[in-house]
């Protein structure tokens, strides 16, 4: 299989102590457009805006 499953985490609701939102999507393991972590702009229900979301290990 060549995608992974990973999960994102708001990076915003993190530093400001609220609940963190998370995605669960895949990614291609071979793909050279991606070394390293994806950050992705998602929405965060608990702060209610759009916020940058990372992928976590």
């Amino acid at each position: 299989m060549a995608r992974d499953i990973i999960i994102l985490e708001c990076t915003e609701a993190k530093a400001l102590g609220k609940p963190t939102s998370r995605y669960v999507t895949t990614r291609n393991k071979k793909s050279l457009n991606t070394p390293g972590r994806l950050e992705k702009v998602k929405f965060n229900p608990f702060l209610k805006k759009r916020t940058l979301h990372r992928e976590t290990r």
